[in-house]
């Protein structure tokens, strides 16, 4: 069910993390070994989970992660080495990104996956109720604008346009938006 992005230099880092990803039930597994090619798999495929070993040969894979979470709302877990973890941690943590130290303990690797994977189901509830509040909005504002057409063309009082507005929307079994979209095409052109 779940989708996780690989991205490290070495074959061994890769072939191990894919063994605990698989031990752990999942299976849809891609691996990339830059970070110009992580930037361009995560523009063209979401994934629910991204996990960089660094250092990556173009870059550290900090700014890589940093970027992961701004674009995308995949979970994050940036494997490093275990004497530059607690630094690393210190500049990613407002970011929301998991850091766990190499060399990789199984059962901390499956903790940060677990809830860097609830994060990432969290992050996407949030985004999709932001969606449809901006999408209300939306609708509000262009209901708004066709009550001021109708006003302003037509001398309704504002009560008057909005009960047009509704009655229109339920005659024609329609919204209220598509009822003022074409009171706006009619009047704004």
């Amino acid at each position: 069910m779940d989708n996780v992005l690989i991205v490290s230099d070495s074959d061994k880092g890769i072939e191990l993390l894919t063994r605990l990803l698989k031990a752990n039930g999942i299976n849809k597994i891609n691996s990339v070994k830059s970070g110009a090619e992580a930037r361009r798999m995560i523009g063209e495929v979401e994934s629910d989970l991204i996990v960089i070993i660094t250092p990556l040969p173009d870059e550290f894979g900090e700014s890589l992660a940093i970027t992961a979470t701004e674009i995308s709302t995949s979970g994050v877990i940036l494997i490093t080495r275990s004497e530059i973890a607690d630094e690393i941690e210190a500049r990613v943590q407002d970011y929301g990104i998991m850091v766990v130290s190499n060399p990789i303990s199984r059962q901390v690797f499956y903790q940060a996956q677990k809830l860097a994977l609830a994060t990432r189901r969290r992050l996407s509830g949030l985004k999709n109720e932001n969606m449809r509040l901006q999408n209300k909005i939306d609708e509000i504002r262009l209901v708004t604008r066709a009550k001021c057409v109708l006003i302003e063309y037509l001398n309704m009082t504002e009560n008057q346009a909005h009960k047009y507005i509704e009655k229109q929307a339920m005659d024609l079994r329609t919204s209220r938006k598509e009822i003022a979209q074409s009171i706006l095409k009619a009047y704004e052109t």
